[in-house]
């Protein structure tokens, strides 16, 4: 997949996986990986930006397999960049496939 549009879509990956439930680093990381290549040097700045713009709040959980983990909980303000990116994403989605509709009747 082209890294342009994976730049533009992770952020609203992010934050719809952890408005369902609260997740550790990894587990985001594994979670996204169902959809589309990402590796974990790539979340984690991200979710460093998203706790630093408050969209995130953190907590730690011990953990059965090592050290406590680090959970990730989004705040209201986080579910209002996700509405607003959802927002944005559906117009974008469905403009872009309407352009391409176009062409293609073209010929």
């Amino acid at each position: 997949m082209n890294s342009q549009f994976k730049k533009g879509v992770l952020e609203l990956m992010v934050l719809k996986t952890v408005r369902r439930r609260d997740v550790y680093g990894y587990e985001l990381v594994e979670t996204i990986r169902q959809a589309i290549d990402v590796n974990e040097g790539t979340i984690y700045p991200l979710l460093k930006r998203l706790t630093n713009e408050r969209y995130f709040e953190t907590y730690l959980r011990e953990s059965p397999e090592g050290p406590p983990r680090k959970y990730y909980h989004i705040t209201a303000a986080g579910i209002l960049q996700l509405d607003a990116l959802e927002r944005e994403w559906d117009e974008f989605h469905n403009s872009v496939c309407e352009f391409l509709k176009e062409m293609n009747e073209r010929g």
